[in-house]
């Protein structure tokens, strides 16, 4: 078994290699769309090659476009040709045979003085764990190149092998607002993950930064703030899902099981005061973070019905509803209600496919 997850870089590229990256990835995306135009005008495929193609990128790069378009024009032919994508964020792809990679610079050819030549661009390869870096030793796969918020970022496909593990030890994972996230292993080890007054607060000053950027007509750096919001967000998944699995690996555990995620913003419990957090949090990124992350250490994930797991006593089997942080049943059971949906996901029905976006 093998999974492919993307590696991203940080690119620290001179203000020569910046104006050519730039310049390449506008060229790339417009080769990209003159290709897909020509085809949905003839529906049919490109027989051009690289030869064919009078545009200033490296062959290699040329090649990538045109598989690229061939993908891009599969899409429009299953419209009938009545919608054809137009692509506009620039980008630039170099295979996994054009680039390589040290402990400092990513390599690859690009555009000089009108001829392509292999170039290291720095790049902060290691972090602070070296995981970067062990990553990169298993198969690769495309490096993509973007530039986001004036910063070059490049992704790197990767597929590693994993090795499901043989045991029967099962964690319950139930993930919520105001405690992302908290879990029970099945000898009842217990931990609560994440802070959700602090992410509350937070996301309420981001809104309250826009709301005065809104009232001053300043419309770029609504856009900005929105954009750091988003970053903040996944940071906050990349961390409860890292810490999730470690506790799950830590404990032996070999199952992981989560709520199926369709409809869960019709069950999850909320207030009115949370209802604007509960329409911006992606709980399908954070169960996905946890699902690949889980799947590196060998850790199966399993989707369960959410019908009434926040609501059984795990003792008497009785229906309660809650009123406050506590879960009290008539049997005598108190538990913190988070902890009890999280009881009855260790051990709920497993729902066949995948999770539903959220």
């Amino acid at each position: 078994m093998s999974q492919t997850i993307t590696v991203k870089i940080k690119l620290l590229p001179t203000k020569e290699q910046d104006l050519t990256l730039t310049n390449m990835s506008k060229m790339y995306i417009s080769t990209i769309n003159n290709l897909v135009s020509e085809m949905a005008k003839e529906k049919k495929v490109t027989k051009k090659s690289s030869k064919n193609i009078d545009v200033p990128l490296p062959s290699a790069v040329k090649n990538q476009a045109i598989k690229d378009a061939k993908s891009v024009f599969k899409k429009a032919k299953k419209t009938k040709f009545e919608t054809v994508p137009v692509l506009k964020k620039p980008v630039c792809i170099w295979n996994n045979q054009n680039y390589s990679f040290d402990l400092t610079h990513i390599s690859m050819p690009i555009m000089i003085d009108g001829k392509a030549k292999k170039t290291p661009i720095c790049a902060l390869l290691v972090d602070k764990d070296n995981r970067n870096f062990d990553l990169l030793k298993h198969k690769l796969g495309t490096l993509r190149i973007t530039k986001k918020a004036d910063k070059w970022i490049a992704q790197i496909s990767v597929t590693i092998p994993t090795v499901q593990g043989t045991g029967v030890k099962v964690m319950g994972v139930d993930l919520g607002l105001k405690v992302p996230a908290a879990a029970v292993t099945d000898d009842e080890k217990v931990r609560f993950f994440g802070n959700g007054r602090q992410n509350k607060f937070k996301k309420r000053k981001f809104r309250s930064v826009r709301i005065a950027l809104g009232k001053k007509k300043k419309l770029n750096a609504i856009r900005s703030s929105k954009d750091k919001e988003q970053r903040w967000m996944e940071d906050q998944d990349h961390k409860i899902s890292r810490a999730i699995v470690n506790f799950a690996r830590d404990n032996k555990i070999s199952v992981i099981r989560l709520e199926q995620l369709a409809n869960i913003r019709q069950t999850t419990r909320t207030s009115r005061k949370n209802e604007k957090n509960l329409n911006t949090w992606s709980f399908y990124r954070l169960s996905q973070f946890i699902e690949y992350k889980a799947n590196l250490e060998g850790i199966k994930v399993e989707y369960v019905n959410p019908a009434y797991t926040s609501q059984t006593c795990p003792d008497c089997s009785e229906k309660n509803k809650t009123k406050d942080r506590k879960y009290r049943c008539k049997c005598g059971f108190t538990k913190h209600r988070d902890l009890v949906g999280a009881m009855n996901i260790r051990y709920a029905p497993v729902v066949d496919g995948n999770s539903q976006s959220a």
